[in-house]
């Protein structure tokens, strides 16, 4: 399973919200160039990067940034915020994000996903942020009828391969991850997943692997250092013995 470090730029910086909260947002960086580079520097595969005022907004607001990461790094970075026509997504993807997460535009624009996958397939992937079982959209900020199994199931009759499910209840919290929705949804769909909301521990991650989870997105574990990101990555790498060994929460 991949480990993917989250950067949530807003208004320029790294911050993480609770709960999806834009009133409750810490600042982890001013730079959030050099935090990209950190994670790289640590072993990160990949990078996970999300506009926030774009996701709020319905427009890229962060752009600058994201183009300055993406030449910063050696390792692929996936972005999304804000994405809403295919005009935007092949923005960001000419200059040189591997992946682009559509969430709001594929709840409201089912065309918008079928075109997109047949472009530019692999590279898109389905974000599924859900609220007691079902999808939010506009930042998190509104609720829909939709159920995340519902959503999902017809996002893959589009095209979709890839989907990233977000528990907003447990996003930030440092409680656990919603492991029961999670074996659920990957059950009932039978689709590829990258999970996020909740990861606390380096044990929350080998249970997430061990459910067949395909990567796992951590944001404010990794910041307040209650996952050592060098460790983590160790311990997926060395198997099952020693997932056994993954501890429990640091702070």
């Amino acid at each position: 399973m991949e480990i993917i470090p989250a950067v949530d730029l807003c208004g320029g910086k790294c911050v993480r919200l609770y709960q999806g909260d834009y009133a409750r947002e810490t600042v982890y960086s001013e730079n959030p160039v050099a935090m990209a580079q950190k994670w790289e520097s640590l072993g990160a595969r990949r990078l996970h990067v999300v506009d926030l005022d774009g996701a709020a907004k319905g427009e890229p607001c962060n752009l600058t940034i994201v183009k300055d990461i993406v030449r910063a790094l050696g390792i692929p970075v996936q972005f999304g915020g804000g994405l809403r026509t295919i005009a935007d997504v092949e923005r960001v993807l000419e200059f040189g994000a591997r992946r682009v997460i559509l969430g709001t535009a594929a709840v409201e624009n089912s065309e918008l996903v079928a075109e997109a996958c047949r472009r530019f397939t692999a590279a898109i992937i389905i974000g599924v942020d859900a609220r007691d079982g079902h999808v939010v959209v506009r930042g998190w900020r509104e609720g829909t009828t939709l159920t995340a199994a519902g959503f999902m199931k017809r996002m893959a009759a589009l095209g979709a391969r890839r989907f990233a499910y977000t528990d907003v209840s447990r996003d930030g919290t440092l409680t656990e991850p919603n492991f029961e929705a999670i074996g659920d949804l990957l059950k009932e769909t039978d689709l590829s997943m990258t999970v996020a909301g909740g990861i606390a521990s380096v044990a929350h991650l080998t249970r997430l692997a061990e459910l067949g989870v395909e990567a796992a997105i951590v944001g404010k574990a990794l910041y307040c250092g209650s996952i050592d990101l060098c460790e983590a990555l160790g311990v997926l790498k060395a198997g099952p013995a020693a997932r056994e060994a993954g501890g429990e929460p640091r702070g």
